[in-house]
């Protein structure tokens, strides 16, 4: 991507990963992603907020030349992960007196990860700035915005906050700007679900403690960048709220059809109460996809074969994503069917300990359901429709107190 300038003196120097389709060898990426990468030119001192993954480093080099950059006084390093962090090293090889500016834990990660000595760098405190001389910059500690070093750099007089992961977007794109704020909202909210769940009530103390800037810009790390920052702002503060939909996720395997039977009469079972229903064949989901189902959803309802004794592998791989991003869902089901006996109930029951959910009546059926099966599904349907009338009335309620 050419060099754009943001602002007066503020340049976007990164790199865009058209091809990139898998992150942290997990996650995986329908549109690309970008590495961002801000150069401040102030009117005594230059810093470069963040910088690239290794393997895109020679575009941040070329972009820096192209702005005719022969010094580099501070590198602002907002987080630790390679994707932002990796080319700190070459640059300080090619800008020898440039310092690293972070807070203390990012420092130790930097040192760790990247080996770089002790004497390169910077630390800030919460609240503590940096002057380029007519630009200053003010940085905002915000532990477990995914990890727990992370950063935030604020610079005052042109009202641009730089929050590294914190509103990103695995998006490759072009505009330097949000342009189509629907492909972005849904890029944000998988980025969101695949990386940001797990902390929300972390970030819901980050956000309120960044209302009280005055933000005209947001310059995430992926992604293109918000010149609307309520747009952003406001789609996060839904997401990390505890209010839920009246929808419900069921994340399946049918080995020999029994499964796909008791999911497809549950759909239509649940269609006919009025509820939303997000099924997902585990043998060809995007675990993205689901994941983003998982922000919104008030229930869950997972179903599996039983194999050997336990649930198939592919529901424990997903039931393991489930709780290891902490949903904010409300309820839990399991259904299913077994041969001739096993413990996938219990197992699958097990592995949810960090959801903090309500266990509802489950439905395992051995071998093909019957029609006393079919009306047990029936009855989990009504049960779901109930709890979730419950939950309506407590928000439509809390609505009208505030």
């Amino acid at each position: 991507m050419a060099v754009k300038e943001i602002k007066s003196g503020t340049y976007f120097v990164g790199a865009i990963d058209w091809d990139r389709r898998l992150f942290d060898e997990l996650i995986p990426l329908p549109d690309g992603t970008s590495y961002n990468s801000y150069l401040i030119r102030g009117s005594k001192k230059i810093a470069l907020i963040d910088t690239v993954d290794p393997h895109k480093k020679n575009i941040l080099i070329e972009n820096l030349q192209k702005l005719n950059i022969q010094k580099i006084d501070y590198i602002i390093a907002n987080h630790a992960e390679q994707d932002h962090s990796g080319a700190i090293p070459k640059i300080l090889e090619l800008y020898p007196n440039a310092k690293v500016v972070t807070n203390q834990k990012c420092k130790n990660m930097l040192m760790d990860l990247l080996l770089i000595p002790e004497e390169k760098f910077i630390i800030v405190n919460d609240g503590d700035t940096i002057s380029l001389g007519d630009k200053i910059l003010k940085f905002i500690v915000a532990p477990w915005v995914h990890w727990p070093e992370t950063m935030l750099t604020y610079l005052i007089e042109d009202k641009i906050l730089f929050p590294c992961d914190l509103f990103g977007s695995h998006l490759a794109t072009s505009n330097l700007f949000v342009k189509d704020e629907v492909k972005v909202y849904e890029s944000a909210k998988r980025y969101y679900a695949e990386i940001m769940m797990p902390f929300r009530n972390n970030i819901k103390k980050h956000i309120e403690k960044i209302s009280n800037l005055h933000i005209e810009i947001i310059a995430p790390s992926h992604g293109p960048i918000y010149n609307k920052p309520e747009f952003i702002i406001n789609a996060y503060k839904d997401w990390i709220s505890d209010d839920v939909k009246n929808e419900v996720v069921i994340p399946y395997v049918s080995m020999h059809g029994s499964v796909e039977k008791m999911v497809n009469y549950f759909i239509d079972a649940l269609i006919e109460r009025g509820i939303t229903v997000k099924p997902f064949n585990l043998t060809k989901t995007d675990i993205g996809e689901l994941a983003i189902s998982l922000v919104d959803a008030a229930t869950i309802v997972i179903a599996s074969p039983t194999v050997l004794v336990g649930p198939h592998p592919a529901i424990v791989s997903a039931v393991y994503l489930a709780n290891a991003l902490r949903p904010k869902v409300k309820f839990a089901s399991i259904i299913g069917s077994y041969g001739w006996g096993g413990r996938m109930i219990e197992q699958i029951t097990g592995m949810l300990s960090n959801l903090k959910v309500e266990l509802l009546s489950t439905v395992l059926v051995k071998g093909h359901p019957k029609e006393s099966d079919f009306k047990s599904l029936e009855k989990l349907a009504f049960e779901i429709a109930e709890k979730h009338k419950t939950i309506e009335k407590i928000n439509s309620t809390q609505k009208h107190t505030d």
